[in-house]
Parts: structure tokens; sequence; C-alpha cells
């Protein structure tokens, strides 16, 4: 178990032990205790204060299948708030085989320099002049990277957003088959590393040092139960596998909670032209991939390979938040335009949320059509470009909102909503307004619970059991995201026993008791860290709310606004 500590302004780099108190904490907890910690509240995002901290989850590295989540944490240049922004693909295996707990980049080189950093077999890290690869866009990058310093490395990197430092600029890291398609998307993070001067990080692949387990025999049986779980549900082994997460579409449209046109209707029309069936049949017809194995130790394999009418490779994975931001939130029905969108996203280094948003409401100003692709991909193109509208957009919904003068925009800390609309899903009001992360879904997913066809109980469109449901679930994925379990692996957790054989893994490794209270108590620990952050950063209860556009303008088909109450939103984190 072990630190690296990289020092932009002088290009140190240090190596030490993990200190006592973060034993037994990995992921999201790592990163946001660490930064409450050690970063000023009040730091410009931007600025050499900051830090940059990559940590695998407490589980990655080990046998366990789906432990391939890599938390990111930083101060967040969009929200100005504390981020911790998760990713798959490779680099958190490799990492956590190397004995990695966190690899921590401070301070900042000159303007105008950039660096990579190496991360060899025996653990040892190096920077070098990275001026070759400067404003290179993420796929090129890994092709010239990995043909200078060879094949055998996962790839942490930015692309031209990172180096232009906007606020929507993404962090990419590659797959296992070594495009960087898998995004730590939200909170502008991508803007952190450019600013730094870190264009990348290679670390090398299959390294055999990760930390010993305290009991392997114990940790083995668990784990083993818990893949048969994961192998054994339907929708994890059978649905995600065929249809990925674009299965989503037809019961958030049916349930009126796909926010399109910029988040004026709840219902796509189109909507059988982008769901699941449709993106499968046009795959499988044109020679794609509806499965494919995208991350290191996934057994679901959710991701797909988009390819064109002449079967060449468009992107991959074309994912449901994507088809929603690409697609119903700009009034788009083309398949083939969301790729086109999703790939120049990766590409460009920016998140396709937030861009899928601030696009909208710059059709909603009416600087566009809404449905108008061509123009939708032309003005991703201009944030690569880092033309004067590409640097509006670049820095996301808020921005173009000022920029036009336009007062509906869907933006909680700064952060676009996901693709869950909150008036139809009053679930989802609660997590929006209240995560520390701005319009996160990921923290706190409460759609399960709302919607009769997850089994969920409660009435989507009434305040009652919303904020206990949001709460607990937030609680729950700050320790998830701390154990780098992926979110689809939850089927594991959700089995019979399931969360008994998490608390025996844990214990396995550590050598210590571990049990319900304190997975509860890692959860409130983690989230006690990111409220305290952000209120030393300046944000109290009026922080907590949606625009007013959710509380004033009634979505159809039902015609609802927000009814969560400014009382209720603020007693969320009353424990």
């Amino acid at each position: 178990m072990k630190l690296v500590r990289v020092n932009m302004t002088d290009r140190t780099i240090m190596t030490e032990d993990l200190p006592e108190e973060y034993k037994g904490i990995g992921g999201r907890g790592l990163t946001s205790i660490m930064i409450n910690k050690d970063v000023p509240a009040g730091c410009d995002p931007l600025g050499p204060e900051n830090k940059l901290i990559f940590a695998p989850g407490y589980l990655s590295g080990t046998s366990l299948i789906n432990t391939s989540r890599l938390s990111i944490g930083a101060k967040s240049p969009l929200t100005g708030g504390i981020k911790e922004s998760n990713v798959g693909g490779t680099v958190s295996a490799d990492l956590a085989r190397l004995g990695i707990t966190a690899v921590i980049v401070e301070g900042k080189i000159p303007q105008n320099e950039t660096c990579i950093l190496i991360i060899d077999l025996t653990g040892q890290a190096k920077l070098m002049d990275a001026a070759p690869y400067k404003g290179m866009r993420t796929y090129d990058l890994v092709k010239k990277l990995k043909a200078d310093h060879g094949d055998k490395h996962s790839v942490t990197c930015v692309g031209p957003a990172g180096d232009f430092q906007f606020a929507t600029a993404s962090i990419q890291t590659s797959d296992l088959d070594g495009r960087p398609c898998r995004a730590a998307g939200r909170g502008g993070l991508g803007a952190v590393m450019g600013a730094k001067g870190l264009k990348a990080v290679l670390v090398a692949r299959g390294g055999k040092m990760a930390d010993t387990l305290a009991d392997p025999d114990k940790f083995k049986t668990a784990a083993r139960a818990y893949a048969k779980a994961v192998k054994e549900d339907e929708f994890s082994s059978e649905t995600l596998p065929e249809l990925g997460t674009a299965v989503l579409v037809d019961p958030i449209n049916a349930a009126g909670a796909f926010p399109c046109f910029n988040a004026t209707k709840g219902q796509f029309e189109q909507a059988e032209k982008i769901n699941g069936d449709a993106l499968a049949e046009t795959i499988k017809k044109r020679g794609g991939k509806t499965t494919h194995q995208g991350c290191a130790q996934c057994i679901i394999n959710c991701s797909n390979e988009y390819v064109d009418e002449n079967g060449k490779y468009v992107t991959s994975s074309l994912e449901y938040e994507t088809i929603w931001a690409m697609g119903g939130m700009i009034g788009n029905d083309d398949l083939d335009v969301i790729a086109r969108l999703d790939f120049l996203c990766d590409d460009i280094g920016i998140d396709t949320m937030s861009t899928g948003v601030a696009v909208a409401v710059a059709m909603d100003a009416g600087y566009k059509d809404f449905g108008d692709g061509r123009a939708a991909i032309e003005m991703v193109e201009e944030i690569g470009k880092g033309t004067d509208f590409g640097k509006i957009l670049g820095s996301g919904p808020a921005a173009v909102g000022k920029h036009f003068n336009h007062q509906r925009v869907p933006v909680i800390k700064g952060q676009s909503i996901a693709a869950y609309d909150p008036r139809a899903l009053q679930g989802m009001a609660v997590t929006y307004a209240t995560t520390p992360m701005g319009g996160d879904h990921t923290a706190g997913w409460v759609v399960d619970q709302n919607l009769a066809d997850f089994g969920g109980t409660l009435d989507p469109l009434s305040a009652e059991g919303q904020v206990e449901a949001s709460r607990d679930t937030q609680l729950h994925m700050a320790a998830v995201d701390s154990m780098g379990i992926c979110d689809f692996a939850q089927t594991g957790l959700a089995a019979p026993g399931g969360m008994e054989n998490v608390y025996t893994m844990v214990s396995a490794k550590s050598g210590e008791p571990f049990g319900e209270d304190d997975w509860g108590s890692l959860g409130r620990q983690v989230l006690k860290a990111e409220l305290d952050f952000n209120k030393r950063a300046g944000f109290t209860a009026k922080d907590d709310r949606l625009p007013k556009m959710f509380y004033e303008e009634p979505l159809p088909p039902h015609n609802s606004v927000v009814v969560i109450s400014d009382e209720q939103m603020d007693s969320t984190f009353d424990f």
C-alpha cells in the first residue's frame, strides 16, 4: 500500500507508505477525505494548490469481478466544490496490481509546458516531456504513446479540451482494446489535469505487487459467491450484454422522465429509433458488437462497438446517458449522429452529458434548430478547435445560458442534470439538489425505487419517502464507490447474502472485522468530508436547490413540477 506523489512544480516524485489514517479506504473515500484534508477549499481549481488524485477502489486489483473502477478527485472548476469522477477501463486494476493506493498530482508546471507520467512494472514513476503530444486528440494520442512507449500500458489522458482547460473537460482512460473511450466525464477534472501540465499517465499492465490479502481463502470463497450471484441475475447476465445501458430508454421514456428538447418534454416521440432494441439491431446488422468487454475483470460485458454502414468502427461504448444527451435532449433521433458525437466527445475529451445539455440550451435559445444533427456535430467540433464559441460551449450549459441570456438551463451547482427529469422522478430531485457533486445521477440513483417496472414502491410524483430514499442511496453509493465496484455489478450486492459477501471480502483483505455498521460509517465519513469541503468553499443551503424551471414549468406528459420543499431538501443529511 503506497502513495505516489507527483509534484509538477519542481517535477519531483516521491513514493511513501500509506499513512495509517487512510488504511482500509480506497476510491472515492480516499480522494474525498484527502482533498478535504489537504486542499484549501477556497483555492483556484486550476491553480497549484489543488490536487488531482487517482485512486483505485479498495477491492480493485483483487480477484473480485467488476472492480476496475477508478476514482479521480479534485476541486471542480465546473462546480467550485469537491468532485469525484468515476471511470472504468483497465487503469484501476493496473494501479492496484502495482500496490499503488493512489497517485497524487500536486503543483503546476509553467504555462505552455506539458509532461507525461510513466509508471513501470516495478511501481517506479517518472515524468517525461510531452511537447510532441500537446494538443493531440485522445485517439491519435494513445496510438502515438503506445508506438513510442509500448502497447502494454493503460493510458489515462486529456484531449484538447483539457489542454484548453475547459470546465467540462473529461479525463479519458483506455479500455481492454486500448481505446480511450472510457470517460471520467463529470466535473471538468480534465481541466485540472491540463492546468497542471499533465497530458497523460501510462501505467504498466501485468503488475504482480497487489496488496497482500490477510485471508486469501476466505476472500476467494466470498468472491466466487458474489460472481455467481451476478451471473445468475437476469439483468446483469442477459439484458445488459444484449442491449447495454440503452435498455433504459424505453422505461424512462414511458415514465415521462426522459428529458428532451432541453427538458421541455418528458417523452421523446422518436424514442423507438434510439432505444436499446434499435441500437442492438443496428450494430448486429452492420457487423459490430452488442456484447463487448471494455473493463478489466468484467463478466457483464455491457459495452458495445458501434460501426458505420461499412462496418468501420465509430465508438465504444454507446451508453444510455449519451444516447439521451445527444439524442432526446437535442431532439435528435439519428443513432449515427449520436455515435459520431460520442466519439467526438471522447476524442476531444469532454463530458457527453454536459456537452449535450450545452448544445440543447443553445438550440433552445434559437442558435440552431432542435434535431439538426449536422449542426450539433459542428458545434462540438468548435470545442476541439478552441474557437470563441467553442470556449463558451466547452465551459458548460450555464455559460451557454449566460451567453444567450437564456433562462432555461438545467444545472445544479453548475453541473447539468442527467437523463432523468426530476419532475417525473421526485427522488432524483433530492439527489441532484443535495449531492455535494452537483447534478449527478450516480451519487444517488433512486429510479428503481420510484418505478414499479423496477420493483419500486414510491410514487414518483410525490414527495413522500423521497428524501429518505435519496439519503440512504447516497450513503450506500459513497461506500460502493470507495470499493471500486461497478454500478451494474450491484446485482451481486442485492442477492441474498450479497452484502455479507462484500463485508467478508473487506475483512479478508484488511484482517480487521468489518460489518454492516462499518459500511454505514464509511458512507457517512465520505459524505461528511465532501459536505465539509463544500461548506468551507462557500456553499450554503441555497446551493441545494434546483433551477426555477423545475419548480415553475410543468413537464408533459404528467404536467408535474418538483414538489420537494426546501425544508425537506435541507433535512437530507440530518445524520
